[in-house]
């Protein structure tokens, strides 16, 4: 059998333990929840002599809290927060088994974002193995839970900080980012809209009002008009803003005219909008063509977007770390967003290609992964 390093070693042991959202499995599923894979990580924190402790999130839910306290002390305090959660699908069970193969790590949750667990936490064992800890930096590596549904673990951790007061300089929130340091990724609100009309016979549909129809004429206002003004709007790193109609439920049987219909729309905004702003829009572009629609409650929490100083010196610290001399921005949202949101200047980076997360055959490249736990501990080491 080929040997591997003790990082490809971690994350083989990372993606055999599941830890599914229990979002995307039936209730009392043994792969679902992140508590598990929270004991793993804290079982090899021990082990390296770090100190270990949990934030209690939601039931059977929790936070897994990794810190380096420094030589002296505390003056500065740094973040690493990848999440523990992925996602599932119906080839699950093949991808929990991890398979090392031509430079590659393939299983779920190997890419998003295990990899980044295993990442960061084997560069801060090595910082605490090799006996020169920061003179003045705190560093906690957090595992959060539920990125992959409503960023609780996240929203959690935020808000304990601001209650307790704890000052934190710098979040790298763990992600597929190739190795590039991302300051800016958009955010995300989801809508419900829902059309109402009056029920009649197929065979009389003129004593009836379609819902469908009335439906239909939203939609195309959305994905034309509305398009096309989000289009006419560009940010720097990240382009325009977006919206798409993902789903449309309506009608019962087809002798029966509609009489209500609804649709879900995702829409990915920039920097300084709110879900305010999209129900201002959209309801003021559906009044001007005359169209009627009740909002439904969301189901989700919206997700911010990110926008973090790229001049701000903790990142230009890790920027030096990294070797690069500008940052990025991504299109998909994540843990980096509620944590800013809290106060907290935050940043995205780690191993991996986002273009390999969610897939069937989800990998990781050993080399990149070997590669961002080595500029990790570069980084970490050179922290005050």
């Amino acid at each position: 059998m080929a040997s591997h390093s003790s990082v490809v070693r971690l994350l083989r042991d990372l993606v055999a333990c599941p830890s599914v959202n229990p979002a995307f499995l039936p209730p009392g599923d043994a792969r679902a929840g992140e508590l598990a894979v929270g004991e793993l990580v804290a079982s090899r924190a021990r082990a390296a002599g770090l100190d270990v402790g949990f934030e209690d999130v939601a039931e059977s839910r929790r936070n897994v809290v990794v810190v380096l306290s420094p030589c002296g002390p505390v003056r500065h305090r740094v973040l690493l927060a990848p999440h523990l959660d992925t996602v599932g699908e119906p080839s699950l069970g093949a991808l929990l088994n991890p398979v090392v193969a031509k430079g590659r790590l393939v299983g779920r949750g190997a890419c998003d974002t295990k990899g980044c667990v295993a990442s960061g936490l084997e560069a801060l064992m090595r910082v605490a193995a090799g006996g020169d800890r920061p003179a003045s930096t705190e560093v906690m590596f957090v595992g959060l839970v539920d990125e992959e549904n409503g960023q609780a673990g996240s929203r959690h951790h935020a808000a304990a900080a601001q209650r307790s007061g704890r000052r934190v300089d710098l979040a790298v929130v763990g992600e597929p980012t190739r190795l590039e340091v991302v300051t800016a990724h958009k955010g995300d609100v989801w809508l419900q809209l829902r059309t109402t009309g009056r029920a009649a016979h197929g065979a009389t549909p003129h004593l009836g009002r379609s819902a469908v129809l009335a439906m239909a004429r939203v939609v195309e206002a959305l994905e034309t008009e509305y398009r096309g003004a989000l289009e006419a709007r560009s940010h720097p790193l990240l382009g325009h803003a977006t919206i798409n109609v993902g789903s449309i439920r309506g009608g019962t049987q087809p002798n029966i005219v509609p009489d209500a219909c609804e649709i879900s729309i995702d829409r990915r905004t920039l920097p300084g909008e709110d879900e305010d702003d999209v129900r201002r829009e959209v309801k003021a572009l559906l009044s001007r063509r005359g169209l009627e629609v009740e909002f439904d409650p969301l189901r989700t929490a919206p997700c911010p977007a990110l926008e973090t100083d790229p001049g701000n010196p903790w990142v230009r610290r890790l920027m030096k770390a990294a070797g690069r001399r500008r940052t990025t921005g991504v299109h998909y949202f994540c843990d980096a967003a509620p944590l800013a949101a809290g106060g907290i200047p935050s940043v995205v980076f780690g191993p991996g290609d986002i273009a390999q997360a969610h897939t069937r055959d989800e990998w990781i490249a050993v080399e990149s992964l070997e590669r961002g736990t080595d500029l990790m501990e570069r980084f970490l080491r050179g922290l005050p």
